[in-house]
């Protein structure tokens, strides 16, 4: 019969699994609490970074659908639940494991896929989505100004023949 405290738990982090774009999977070992505490800081306030009893995580990553944890689950293990910007929470950890060589990324899941602590590595590397999304809306912006001209050349074109005729009838009426 299982205990009380053990199903609330397992509830508790498939409800976290269901509710985050990103889990990144991590081993803590040979870190004090106070290197925690900053870790936890660094993360923000879109990630919850949670000590986790491997066996219980790895029936909640069932529960929720998720096979990304399967055969990573061992020694001391730390979730960082993220529901903000995945890029963001991948810095901090990134961040966080150069100085702390201690802390190591084994793997996670982004949205459903499973990722390696390499891919996780990559996506730290990626800029912020409100950096890309600026790139995007400045790359937009100007083919929309170079559609704009595209469409203004015929027409200043024409402008320009039609006044170099003008100019031409001109020249003839006046010698004949």
């Amino acid at each position: 019969m299982a205990q009380p405290n053990k199903v609330a738990a397992v509830q508790e982090l498939t409800d976290h699994f269901r509710n985050s774009t990103v889990a990144v999977l991590t081993e803590y070992r040979g870190l004090t609490v106070a290197q925690l505490k900053a870790l936890r800081r660094s993360l923000g306030e879109n990630a919850d970074y949670a000590v986790v009893k491997n066996t219980l995580t790895e029936i909640a990553a069932k529960e929720a659908g998720i096979d990304a944890f399967e055969g990573q689950l061992s020694g001391p293990s730390a979730i960082a639940f993220v529901t903000g910007d995945p890029v963001e929470a991948a810095k901090s950890l990134r961040d966080f494991a150069r100085t702390n060589p201690q802390l190591i990324v084994k793997g996670g899941y982004l949205e459903g896929k499973a990722l390696s602590g390499a891919e996780i590595t990559r996506l730290a590397d990626l800029e912020s989505r409100e950096i890309l999304l600026a790139k995007v809306a400045g790359a937009a912006q100007a083919s929309l100004s170079r559609a704009a001209a595209l469409f203004q050349a015929p027409l200043s074109k024409a402008v320009r023949t039609a006044e170099a005729l003008r100019a031409k009838q001109e020249e003839e009426s006046q010698a004949a």
